[in-house]
């Protein structure tokens, strides 16, 4: 018997992205990983599956709004095929959580009939595949989530000719997971591979990593469908569903199938000189073209301009981050007079006041003390003063 599904997970429906500090922005980001669904839903008429597996992480949190709920119902019915999910840790079970909450039922029943959440630790026959959920009733479980596996396996009843399919959320040993942001820490759901008889497994499909990855020659981490992170080295790939076809007893074919929008990229920068702001700018537009509403970018900045040239920068970001869904900057530049700056500070003869100030702020400028900075930031004020006033 040979089937074809596909598998996803970590949807994360309702992430607050509270780094973001354009409220609109973060409905846009949030409103991205629902398309993402959408986009799946394409996928699903062109390969015709014979059903989908989310590996845990539907949501980001067992307690998102009520819209949140129902944007996902309506998505996943618009699916059209069979959607089996298990919940992961962000949005984990046991009683009293979401998946048992009136609201959330009567939405599954009106929008997502073909949804159905796997709570229990035992195999789900189908008429083309037996699925071994291992949801997570807790945050986080200090046991190993697919022990229960293995015994299952001696049930008599179970058909011979299916294909064995495996969903967990968790991390192996050796592949840790990500933390979702910033001040987000990772999850501590170990889960031990060599627990299962591999060679009775047809496929295990994974949740928790962000990023797409085959971590066995039958096991795979799905990654998230629409892109939540800035790039975390080359082993993260994420912005990806998996289309798996297995037969019982043979390797699975898996293809790798793009889903997400979102473009979230890094960039460093070094100023040598006060004429690499144009360099910047080719740099980023090259970066980014024209499609800047769907773009990300982490920033790194360091070198050293004069105050002109910073007070351009500043200006420069500032339109930067207008555009942009998110800039996160890490500015390290330092700002220090030009040699034509000084000159026009230090030898004003009709201010001789001012030139007085400013060689003495020169001088306390050289340096990398608190003080040298402050001589600095005085040596722009005046700067921007003058000019104002010319």
């Amino acid at each position: 018997m040979t089937t074809c599904f596909l598998h996803t997970a970590d949807w994360q429906l309702g992430k607050p992205f509270a780094s973001v500090a354009d409220e609109a922005k973060r409905h846009r980001l949030r409103q991205e990983r629902v398309e993402a669904i959408r986009r799946m839903a394409s996928l699903v008429e062109r390969t015709s599956p014979d059903f989908v597996v989310v590996a845990g992480d539907l949501f980001d949190s067992p307690h998102v709004t009520k819209s949140t709920v129902s944007a996902a119902c309506g998505a996943i019915g618009g699916l059209k095929v069979p959607v089996f999910v298990i919940p992961g840790n962000h949005d984990h079970g046991g009683p009293g959580s979401l998946w048992e909450q009136e609201f959330f039922l009567r939405e599954q029943r009106q929008l997502a009939p073909n949804l159905q959440v796997l709570l229990e630790a035992k195999p789900k026959v189908l008429d083309s595949a037996i699925l071994f959920p291992a949801p997570l009733l807790r945050r986080h479980e200090s046991g190993n989530p697919i022990a229960w596996v293995r015994s299952a396996l001696d049930d008599p009843e179970l058909p011979a000719d299916l294909p064995r399919i495996v969903l967990a959320h968790g991390t192996i040993q050796g592949f840790g997971s990500l933390p979702a942001d910033e001040d987000e820490s990772a999850p501590a759901n170990w889960i031990d591979l060599s627990s299962l008889p591999l060679d009775e497994m047809d496929y295990v499909a994974l949740g928790d990593w962000h990023g797409t990855q085959q971590v066995l020659p039958q096991a795979w981490y799905s990654g998230t469908p629409e892109i939540d992170r800035f790039p975390k080295g080359e082993s993260n790939d994420p912005g990806h569903v998996l289309h798996v076809t297995v037969s019982r007893g043979e390797p699975p074919q898996v293809e790798k199938v793009p889903t997400g929008k979102l473009i979230w990229r890094k960039h460093a920068f070094h100023f040598s000189d006060d004429d690499d702001l144009e360099r910047l700018t080719h740099d980023l537009e090259s970066l980014v073209g024209t499609q800047v509403d769907d773009h990300l970018l982490q920033l790194s900045l360091t070198g050293m301009l004069g105050m002109g040239a910073s007070d351009r920068l500043e200006k420069m970001l500032e339109s930067w981050e207008a555009r942009l869904v998110r800039l996160k900057l890490d500015s390290q530049v330092i700002t220090a007079p030009s040699a034509a700056e000084i000159d026009q500070l230090t030898l004003r003869l009709e201010d001789p006041l001012v030139a007085a100030v400013a060689r003495q702020l020169v001088n306390r400028a050289e340096g990398d003390d608190e003080d040298a900075a402050i001589a600095r930031l005085a040596l722009r004020e005046l700067h921007a003063a003058l000019l104002a006033v010319a």
